[in-house]
C-alpha cells in the first residue's frame, strides 16, 4: 500500500486523493533497489516524499482549523494547479496548459517574431537508455527486475522491452525477467496477472511497477533552471486569472481561503523545488576527467623529445608490447617485426620514422608519465596537442570544459540529431518532440557561443523537420545580424518513397557568425571543367592609355572602341596557373609560358588569346558536392569534403575547431588533416569503436576522404579521455536515510534547505581534526581521475609542464598533485 493510500484509508476525500497522487508520482513513491545513478536519485526522492507527506498533512490540518469545508476544494485547486506543471518522469515545466489559460505563449518582445517554447527554461538531461536490475516495493508487493539480458546493449539498439514472469520467492518477491521484444511480442499482461491471481495484485499496481522500472532509462528528462520561481511565477498567474473570472464579490472569509491557498501552494513550492535545485546543482557541477590517454605517431615523438628517446626508450617498449602491435596489424594492416619496419628512410640526412600511432593504454604507468613528462620538458604541453577526443554527454562536456577552451574555438560544426517523429535504426535517438528537441539544442548552443572566439563561426545542420526551430533559435542566441548563409545541401543518396509529394533531395546548413563585423572568412574557389574561351571585351573605351593587355610579351588591344573584361593582375595570376594560353589559328599549338615570337611548330604568327573558364567562387549552393559518405556501418557519415568547405572558409591552419555531436567523427579527421587543432565530443560507445580507430587511421595517413587532394601523409598527437556523468554524480553522492528535519529547531522548515548536512562526496576528504588539517584523496571517488587535467578545465587554464608530482600550467601556476588544497577542488565534490 502507497503513503498516500496508507492516509486514505484513514479517512481522505477523492480531490485531496488525486493531489497527494500527483505528488506521489514526482517523488516516486516506492521502495527500490538496484545499481545505478538513477534508482539512488529515485530513493533519495521515494524518501524525501514519505517525510514530506506528514509534514504537508499536519500544515494543511492547522490551517483549515478556521474554514474546514474549504477542504475540498482546497484540494480541487492544488490538483488543477500542480497537474499542469509535473510531468510523468517528475520534471517541473508546462506539461497540460488548456488553450484558454495558455498564458505562457503570450509573449512580448520588442522582436516581430520570437521562439518561445514550454520548455525553454529547462536543462535537457540527455541519457541513454540503459536498464540495471533493481527491486521496487510498491503497494505491498515486492518486485524484483532482472536486467542482465538487456543492460549490456550496444549503444545504439533502441528496441522495446518486455517482462516475463520467472517466479515468486520464499518472501513474496515477484520475479521478472526483462528482455528485447522479438517479432513484435508483447508483455502478457493477462497471463501474469492469471498466475498471481492468489496475490490479489491488479493490473494497475503492476503497469506502475513497469513503469518505475522503465523510469530509470527516461530519455526525455528534464531539470528547471529555477523551479521555485517558475512555479510561484504561474501559481499568481492562475491566481490572478481565477480571480478575475470570478463574477461574485469576494468576502472576508473568502479572502481568507484564497489566502490560505496560496500559503499552502508556496510552502509546497518551497519544498519540492529544493528537490529541482539540488538536481541542477548536481547537473550543473564541473565533471571529474577520468581515464585520460594520449596517441601518437612515432616522428611527434622524435619531433617532441628527440630521436635518442624514441631509439632507446620508446622503441623497445613497442617492440615489446604484443598490444600495440597487434592493433597495428589489426587496424592499419602493418606487420612490425623489428626496428627496421618502423623506420621509413635512412639517408644521411638521418632515419625518417613510420607515422605510426601509439596508445598509452597498452603501456604501463611508468611508460605514459616518462613519455608525458620528456614531452612538457621543452614544450607546453596543451600547445603541442593537436586535439582533445571527449567521451561524454556534450553538455556536460560543454560547461566543463567552458573555462579553459572559453574564446578559443575559432569554428564549430554540428549536425545534431534531427527532429524526427520516428527512432533511427542507427546510433542517435532522435524521437524528439519540437519542445524538447529545441531545448537539448539551445542548452548546447548557449553554451557554444562562449567557446567561440570573436572572429569564429557556427554551422548547424539540420532538415526540414527543423529547419525553421533552428533558423529562429540561432536568431534568438547568436544574434539575426550574425546570420550569414542557410547553404543548401545534398541529402543521403538513398531515399525514402515520397507519397503524394516531391522526393527530398536538400538539406541546410545555417552558417552564423559570433561577431559578423569580426568575422574570419576565405572565400573559396572551385575546378570547372569548362572550354577555352576567346578574351572577353565589351563596349567603350575605358582607359585610353592602357586600353591593352600584355601577354606573354605581346601587346593585344580590344577591337576598336571597346576594352577587354580581364584586368592586367588577373591576367598574370592566370598565367602563373596556365589558365592562359595562344593557340595557333594554322596548326593549333598551344603556348603556355614564356614570350611569344611566332609558333614554333608552323613558324606562323596567326594566334587566338584564349582563357580557361577560371575557378568558380564557391556561393550557398552545395548541392555539386556529397554531404554524406556512404558508410553501412554509420548511415549519417557526413562527407569529409562538406566539412573541408566549413574549416577551410572560416578558420586557418592552427586554429581549433569543434564538434560536439561527434558522431563517427568526421569533423575531427577532416580538421586533423588540414592541420586544424580540434576538440570533439561523443558520447555513444561507438566513441571506441568507430571514432577512436578512425583518428588512428588518420594519424597513420589513411588515404580515405580528402586524404588524396590535400596530400596527406600523416602524423599527430592527440589526448582523449572520459568525462564523470549526471549518472556517475548521483551514484556516488551519499545523502542520509533519515528525517530530513531531524537537525532543525524552526517550524518554517521550508525556508531551510534540506541538504546542506548530506555528505554529497565529501568522502574524498579525511579530515585531521587534531592538526587540522584536510587531506584530499579523489580515489575514494574514481579510479585514474585526471587530477591536471580537471583542473585545468576548473580554473581555465592550459597545461604547460606535467609530472606524476605536479603540474605547471601557462601562467607559471605550480599545484602539487599529492597534496591539494580541499578548496580547490571544493566545486567538484560539494555543491
Amino acid at each position: 500500500m502507497s503513503k498516500v493510500d496508507e492516509i486514505a484509508s484513514g479517512g481522505m476525500g477523492e480531490k485531496e486523493r488525486m493531489f497527494f497522487n500527483i505528488l506521489e508520482n514526482i517523488f516516486i513513491g516506492a521502495n527500490i533497489e538496484g545499481k545505478s545513478g538513477f534508482i539512488n536519485l529515485m530513493r533519495i526522492k521515494s524518501s524525501y516524499f514519505r517525510s514530506f507527506l506528514s509534514i504537508l498533512r499536519k500544515v494543511v490540518e492547522e490551517t483549515l482549523e478556521e474554514f474546514p469545508e474549504f477542504r475540498e476544494e482546497l484540494f480541487d485547486k492544488l490538483y488543477n494547479f500542480f497537474k499542469r506543471y509535473f510531468s510523468e518522469s517528475g520534471s517541473i515545466h508546462f506539461v497540460f496548459t488548456p488553450l484558454q489559460e495558455n498564458v505562457w505563449a503570450r509573449v512580448y518582445t520588442d522582436k516581430d517574431v520570437a521562439l518561445f517554447w514550454k520548455t525553454r527554461d529547462l536543462y535537457y538531461v540527455k541519457t541513454d537508455r540503459i536498464y540495471k536490475s533493481m527491486s521496487v516495493e510498491l503497494d505491498a508487493f515486492k518486485f524484483f527486475f532482472d536486467a542482465s539480458e538487456v543492460e549490456h546493449r550496444k549503444a545504439y539498439e533502441k528496441r522495446k522491452i518486455i517482462y516475463e514472469l520467472k517466479d515468486v520467492s520464499d518472501d513474496g518477491t515477484i520475479h521478472f525477467q526483462v528482455i528485447y521484444s522479438e517479432r513484435g511480442r508483447e508483455t502478457k499482461i493477462e497471463e501474469i496477472l492469471r498466475r498471481l491471481k492468489d496475490r490479489r495484485i491488479t493490473e494497475e499496481v503492476l503497469e506502475k511497477a513497469f513503469k518505475i522500472f522503465e523510469r530509470q532509462s527516461e530519455v526525455d528528462y528534464f531539470i528547471n533552471k529555477d523551479a521555485n520561481a517558475f512555479l510561484k511565477e504561474q501559481f499568481e498567474i492562475w491566481l490572478r486569472h481565477y480571480i478575475m473570472d470570478e463574477e461574485s464579490e469576494f468576502s472576508e472569509k473568502r479572502l481568507k481561503e484564497l489566502k490560505a491557498l496560496k500559503t499552502i501552494a508556496f510552502k509546497i513550492i518551497d519544498f519540492i523545488s529544493q528537490f529541482e535545485d539540488e538536481l541542477r546543482k548536481i547537473w550543473e557541477k564541473p565533471k571529474f576527467v577520468l581515464n585520460s590517454e594520449y596517441v601518437i605517431t612515432l616522428d611527434r615523438i622524435k619531433e617532441l623529445c628527440g630521436e635518442d628517446f624514441l631509439e632507446n626508450y620508446v622503441i623497445p617498449k613497442v617492440l615489446a608490447n604484443e598490444e600495440q602491435l597487434r592493433e597495428w596489424r589489426e587496424l592499419l594492416g602493418v606487420e612490425i617485426r623489428g626496428i627496421s619496419d618502423l623506420i621509413e628512410t635512412n639517408s644521411l640526412q638521418g632515419k625518417e620514422w613510420k607515422k605510426l600511432p601509439i596508445d598509452t593504454k597498452y603501456f604501463d604507468h611508468e611508460f605514459k608519465w616518462k613519455l608525458i613528462e620528456k614531452i612538457s620538458e621543452n614544450n607546453e604541453l596543451d600547445k603541442v596537442l593537436d586535439g582533445w577526443l571527449i567521451k561524454s554527454e556534450n553538455w556536460q562536456a560543454l560547461n566543463t570544459i567552458l573555462p579553459k577552451f572559453r574564446g578559443k574555438v575559432q569554428t564549430i560544426y554540428i549536425d545534431p540529431p534531427f527532429n524526427k517523429e520516428q527512432d533511427a535504426d542507427y546510433y542517435y535517438h532522435v524521437k524528439y518532440k519540437d519542445s524538447t528537441w529545441i531545448t537539448m539544442l539551445e542548452n548546447r548552443l548557449q553554451l557554444a557561443r562562449h567557446i567561440l572566439k570573436d572572429t569564429g563561426s557556427i554551422f548547424v545542420r539540420c532538415d526540414d523537420n527543423g529547419n525553421m526551430y533552428v533558423r529562429l533559435l540561432m536568431n534568438e542566441i547568436f544574434g539575426e545580424e550574425n546570420f550569414q548563409n542557410e547553404i543548401v545541401i545534398k541529402t543521403s543518396g538513398i531515399q525514402k518513397e515520397a507519397k503524394r509529394k516531391f522526393l527530398d533531395a536538400t538539406e541546410s546548413l545555417f552558417f552564423y557568425a559570433k561577431n559578423k563585423e569580426q568575422c574570419l572568412f576565405y572565400e573559396l574557389y572551385e575546378e570547372r571543367e569548362t572550354d577555352w574561351q576567346p578574351f572577353v571585351h565589351y563596349p567603350g573605351v575605358r582607359n585610353q592609355d592602357r586600353n591593352w593587355r600584355e601577354v606573354f610579351g605581346i601587346k593585344l588591344y580590344p577591337p576598336l572602341g571597346r576594352h577587354w573584361g580581364i584586368k592586367q593582375d588577373l591576367i598574370d595570376k592566370y598565367i602563373s596557373k596556365k589558365l592562359i594560353r595562344f593557340r595557333c589559328k594554322i596548326c593549333g599549338y598551344e603556348h603556355y609560358e614564356g614570350l611569344w615570337d611566332k609558333c614554333p611548330k608552323c613558324g606562323e604568327n596567326d594566334f587566338v588569346p584564349e582563357i580557361k573558364n577560371p575557378p568558380k567562387k564557391v556561393d550557398s549552393n552545395w548541392t555539386n558536392i556529397q554531404s554524406y559518405s556512404q558508410d553501412p556501418d554509420f548511415p549519417t557519415r557526413n562527407a569529409e569534403q562538406l566539412i573541408q568547405r566549413v574549416f577551410e572558409a572560416t578558420s586557418k591552419e592552427g586554429d581549433l575547431v569543434m564538434d560536439f555531436f561527434l558522431g563517427s567523427g568526421t569533423a575531427t579527421a577532416v580538421a586533423h588533416k588540414l592541420r586544424r587543432k580540434w576538440i570533439g565530443v561523443e558520447m555513444g560507445e561507438h566513441f571506441w569503436t568507430i571514432v577512436l580507430p578512425r583518428m588512428k587511421k588518420v594519424l597513420a595517413g589513411e588515404k580515405s576522404g580528402i586524404s588524396r587532394n590535400i596530400n596527406w601523409e600523416g602524423s599527430g598527437f592527440f589526448k582523449y579521455y572520459e568525462l564523470e556523468q549526471y549518472e556517475q554524480t548521483l551514484d556516488r553522492a551519499v545523502y542520509k536515510d533519515t528525517h530530513p528535519f531531524v537537525d532543525w529547531t524552526s517550524s518554517e522548515i521550508y525556508s531551510h534547505y534540506v541538504f546542506l548536512k548530506d555528505e554529497k562526496m565529501l568522502r574524498a576528504l579525511e579530515i585531521d581534526y587534531n592538526n587540522k588539517t584536510v587531506k584530499v584523496d579523489l580515489s575514494k571517488l574514481y579510479p585514474n581521475i585526471d587530477i591536471a587535467e580537471t583542473i585545468s578545465n576548473l580554473k581555465g587554464k592550459w597545461i604547460k609542464r606535467l609530472t606524476r608530482k605536479e603540474v605547471e600550467f601557462e601562467d607559471g601556476e605550480v599545484i602539487d598533485l599529492g597534496n591539494l588544497d580541499w578548496k580547490l577542488i571544493k566545486p567538484l565534490i560539494w555543491w
